[in-house]
């Protein structure tokens, strides 16, 4: 997959129609105009011989990373990333995950873009003549919420994104990286709202464009669309028919619960919810993504919800066991990828963060906690020892170890 946002990056060279270029050339333009009509590709040169890029055009040109070549790449360039099966993506890849060329995707979701009223939960698809006689694995919609963190970028750090980081920036990254998302025939961005930065001064008009967008939640044919909201949860209070639910800028639109499905929530997603007020919650977030469908005129009630716990720069956490590591990754200005759990039955596989500012081979982070499940931790030691003698290991009943000295620094300004 792609972050998306791998264009115009300092530190980066490009070989562009036989010239070659940095990403800050004032020239790069106009080269990747050309490029985009050419028939070859340009390549990255963060290692010998380079690797294949492609040229994309959104409000200007970009050079983007092709599908599934960024472990080619130089630990240090902005466009490397893990295989993935080093997150629970490897999962997915084929099945759920489908690239119909490198700048579009499709996902095969597990959950409906209808309900219709009278049938217990939400409607569902008769499955596609292709499925028949196998299985296809699907995406939940934590898995979707994970999906668009990643292609946005958000499970990344450098230096450079130090500041810079807020509820705009996720706004545009996110239904950015949605508009080359197809969900069930269409962009994911005609059926995603992420809130926009709440603005007083600009209250109407920012409510304005949220109904424009929710306008596709209006009942049809019998059928009652769904959409999901994603956003920072604020809290939420009991009303006499469940829950109202605060998302973080969006002040003036809470979501509706009914009870049970509020209580199923909280039951399922409870070390979450207790993440914020434990002694280690400082700065963290909760990201909420629900979807919702329209009970009347502008009042969205939730029919399914799902929960990720994030630092304060918007970087997954899968636990409150994550989150002095990476507190320590971003105060010491280090480059790094956070990779995503997933569908997968558990995180314990996969390095808790992969270090990428060590030379020529990444390292993997491991974490050991001990409140996992004796299965949880017998996978993390499975997975250190897979790894070999490379992986940095913590066990957090003791002080954290020094991490490996950075060797590489390339500033991205994502």
């Amino acid at each position: 997959m792609e972050s998306g946002k791998e264009s115009g990056v300092d530190g980066q060279r490009f070989a562009i129609g036989g010239r070659v270029v940095d990403a800050d050339d004032p020239q790069l333009q106009d080269l990747l105009a050309q490029a985009y009509e050419a028939p070859g590709r340009p390549r990255c040169l963060c290692v010998a011989g380079g690797v294949e890029m492609y040229v994309a055009f959104h409000r200007h040109f970009q050079i983007k990373r092709m599908p599934e070549t960024g472990d080619r790449h130089h630990p240090a360039c902005p466009s490397y990333e893990p295989g993935p099966a080093m997150s629970g993506l490897g999962e997915l890849v084929g099945d759920a995950v489908v690239q119909l060329d490198p700048a579009r995707v499709e996902l095969h979701v597990d959950f409906p873009w209808a309900r219709v009223p009278g049938r217990p939960g939400v409607s569902r698809e008769p499955a596609e003549p292709s499925e028949v006689g196998r299985t296809r694995r699907r995406m939940s919609l934590r898995a979707l919420m994970h999906f668009l963190f990643e292609r946005a970028g958000f499970n990344r750090w450098s230096p450079g994104m130090a500041g810079k980081r807020n509820q705009a920036v996720l706004h545009k990254y996110l239904m950015h990286a949605a508009e080359a998302v197809q969900v069930k025939g269409e962009p994911l961005s005609n059926r995603l709202y992420v809130p926009e930065a709440f603005s007083e001064s600009a209250k109407a008009e920012q409510a304005d464009r949220r109904r424009a967008r929710l306008s596709v939640l209006q009942p049809h044919d019998g059928r009652q669309p769904l959409a999901v909201v994603l956003g920072e949860f604020k809290g939420w209070e009991s009303t006499p028919a469940g829950a109202r639910i605060w998302i973080r800028h969006m002040p003036d639109a809470p979501l509706l619960a009914d009870a049970r499905t509020w209580a199923r929530v909280q039951r399922g997603f409870a070390p979450l919810f207790e993440a914020l007020d434990s002694d280690g919650g400082r700065g963290l977030r909760l990201m909420l993504a629900a979807l919702i469908r329209a009970r009347r005129e502008h009042t969205y009630e939730i029919d399914l919800a799902s929960l990720m716990l994030t630092s304060e720069e918007w970087i997954p956490l899968e636990g409150v066991h994550e989150a002095p590591l990476v507190r320590a990754l971003v105060a010491q200005g280090r480059r790094f990828v956070k990779p995503m759990r997933y569908d997968a039955r558990t995180a314990a596989g996969f390095a808790n963060a992969i270090l990428l500012d060590v030379g020529a081979e990444p390292v993997p982070l491991h974490v050991l906690s001990a409140f996992m499940t004796p299965i949880a931790a017998q996978e993390k030691r499975r997975a250190v020892a897979q790894a070999g003698g490379r992986s940095w290991v913590w066990s957090t009943e003791v002080p954290m170890p020094r991490l490996p000295e950075a060797t590489a620094r390339v500033e991205s300004e994502i």
